[in-house]
C-alpha cells in the first residue's frame, strides 16, 4: 500500500483555506495531491474514484459533530468502488489499523507473484494484528469467487500487473536501456498497482526512486536513498 502525503487545507486564490460544502467537491484537490489511485488497492480509476472518509462520514450511533468528520479533509483519502463499499460505514480506532496518509503502509504490507497481499515478516506480534486488519479493512485477501457477476477484479488487476511488470524486468535484463526504463515507468503510471512495480523492481535503485518520484503524492520521507522503505516519522511504522 503505497504511503501518501496528503498536504495541507487547500487554499483559494486569495491564501484562505477552502471550505467544503460538500465533500466530493474535495475529489480534484485529491487527485492533483494523490494521482487517480485508490489509495487503498492502488488502481488506477477516474469515474469510479470516490472521497473515502479514513473515519466514516456517518456511523451509526454516533454522538459526536459528525459535519467536522465529514467535511475534514485531514479525513480524506480516495477510494475504489469495492475498497469504498468493503471499508462501509463501521466506526474504526485508528491505532487498529496502519493508515496510508500516516504510516509507512508500504512497509507493513508486502506483495508476492498472483498480487497476493499479507503482512511483512518482520512485523512482531502486535505490528502483524494491525497489519492483517489494514487488509481486511477493504477486502485487501478477498479472493474472486465463481459468481460471474461480481465486480471485485482487484486481486485479477493485480496478478495481470504482476505478468505485465515482470515481462518488463526481463526487458530490461535483456536491454538495459534508458528507453525501456522510461517505459517502465509510464507502464506503472497507465497500469497502476504502485507496490507491485515497487517489490518486481526490488533490486533496482533506480527504478525504485523513479517511482517514488512519478506517483504523485508518494511520500518520499517514507524511503531512505536507494527506494527502501523505513519508519515514516511519527508514524506507527
Amino acid at each position: 500500500m503505497r504511503p501518501v502525503t496528503r498536504g495541507s487545507t487547500p487554499v483559494d486564490g486569495d491564501g484562505e483555506e477552502i471550505v467544503f460544502t460538500n465533500y466530493s467537491h474535495a475529489r480534484r484537490e485529491l487527485i492533483a495531491r494523490m494521482g487517480q489511485y485508490c489509495s487503498y488497492c492502488e488502481m488506477k480509476t477516474d469515474s469510479s474514484l470516490h472521497v473515502e472518509h479514513i473515519q466514516p462520514k456517518k456511523p451509526p450511533g454516533a454522538v459526536e459533530n459528525i459535519v467536522a468528520r465529514e467535511l475534514n479533509w485531514q479525513n480524506f483519502l480516495l477510494a475504489c468502488t469495492n475498497c469504498n463499499s468493503t471499508k462501509g460505514n463501521t466506526n474504526v480506532n485508528l491505532v487498529e489499523y496502519y493508515w496510508p496518509d500516516s504510516d509507512n503502509t508500504s512497509r507493513a504490507l508486502v506483495y508476492s507473484e498472483g498480487g497476493l497481499v499479507s503482512p511483512a515478516s518482520f512485523l512482531n506480534a502486535r505490528q502483524k494484528e494491525i497489519a492483517v486488519n489494514t487488509i481486511k479493512l477493504t477486502g485487501l485477501d478477498k479472493q474472486p469467487g465463481n459468481d460471474p457477476t461480481d465486480s471485485d477484479r482487484r486481486l485479477r488487476n493485480r496478478r495481470e500487473t504482476w505478468d505485465i511488470a515482470t515481462e518488463f524486468e526481463i526487458d530490461l535484463t535483456l536491454n538495459d536501456s534508458a528507453t525501456i526504463r522510461g517505459g517502465i515507468i509510464r507502464a506503472a503510471k497507465g497500469y497502476g498497482y504502485w507496490s507491485i512495480w515497487m517489490t518486481v523492481f526490488q533490486d533496482d535503485s533506480d527504478i525504485l526512486n523513479r517511482l517514488i518520484e512519478a506517483f504523485p503524492g508518494t511520500a518520499s520521507d517514507c524511503f531512505n536513498g536507494v527506494g527502501k522503505p523505513v519508519a515514516r516519522p511519527l508514524g506507527q511504522i
